[in-house]
């Protein structure tokens, strides 16, 4: 298929990006890579009536650390990240975890906000951002304004961002001190988007286990006193608690039995790995 017609602006400035979100609201949307504005456009799910290219705009393509901290502005791909040389030191499940978005083609034009704005609740950057934490940064004609990472994704393809806003940057949080971490998704082919995408974060008090691809957004669930014996149970716990959704990829009840496999694979391996340390 192909896409309806729409207005094509090439922004030269976020200004001119911004007044033009501010003047077509609702019937407009961004294009930065595109790897998720083009399937859609091609197949009728997204039909704007403006595409706002902000491609050519000086200054989106940021990549900025600060005591662990990262922050990416919008035209930042995700191969760009995977290329940053502090990125395996710094953030080391960012580092595990991006090897399984898409492939080498995609992740040379698709932008980590991009993907963030689509909000797809299988993809693995908006399970990235819901357990790491941090902040989404929005702007408008208006002015600026955060949202912290859970409270930025509402649904399905849905998120905190209003008509007239772009996702213009995105802060992920430091790692604990001492943390161990560990990802693992599991999909049809490496590349698609996962039936399961499982990261976990193992500091000395708690830990953290994030499931993409088991609801309408990322799911975190956390446990105090976590130990490798009392693990089983508590995936099991886990996975009779939560209410995954059943797809023609996969049913409920073979996402829950991920839950308790491929989940106690990535706690287990992140106590392994902060006990390491």
């Amino acid at each position: 298929m192909k896409p309806p017609a729409f207005d094509l602006v090439r922004a030269e400035s976020l200004e001119e990006a911004l007044a033009t979100l501010a003047e077509a609201g609702d019937d407009a949307r961004i294009l930065a890579g595109g790897q998720s504005l083009g399937p859609m456009l091609n197949m009728r799910l997204a039909q704007p009536e403006v595409v706002v290219d902000i491609g050519g705009i000086p200054g989106l393509s940021r990549i900025e650390w600060a005591d662990g901290a990262l922050m990416l502005t919008a035209g930042v791909t995700q191969a760009a990240v995977l290329a940053d040389p502090h990125l395996a030191e710094r953030q080391p499940l960012l580092a595990e975890a991006m090897p399984w978005i898409g492939h080498v083609q995609t992740r040379a034009r698709g932008t980590v906000c991009g993907s963030l704005a689509n909000a797809d609740p299988a993809a693995e950057l908006p399970l990235l951002l819901a357990m790491m934490g941090g902040a989404a940064i929005m702007r408008s004609a208006k002015g600026q304004r955060g949202v912290p990472a859970r409270g930025f994704f509402q649904g399905m393809f849905e998120t905190a961002l209003q008509p007239d806003e772009m996702l213009y940057a995105v802060r992920f949080d430091p790692l604990p001190d001492g943390a161990g971490v560990a990802f693992r998704e599991v999909a049809e082919r490496h590349g698609d988007f996962a039936i399961l995408a499982a990261a976990a974060i193992a500091d000395k008090e708690v830990v953290r286990l994030g499931l993409g691809g088991v609801a309408d957004r990322p799911v975190v669930a956390q446990f105090k006193g976590m130990t490798p014996k009392k693990a089983p149970d508590a995936l099991a716990e886990l996975s009779r608690r939560l209410d995954p959704r059943g797809d023609p990829k996969a049913s409920a009840e073979y996402r829950r039995r991920l839950i308790r496999t491929v989940g106690l694979e990535v706690v287990l391996k992140a106590m392994e790995r902060r006990d390491a340390v």
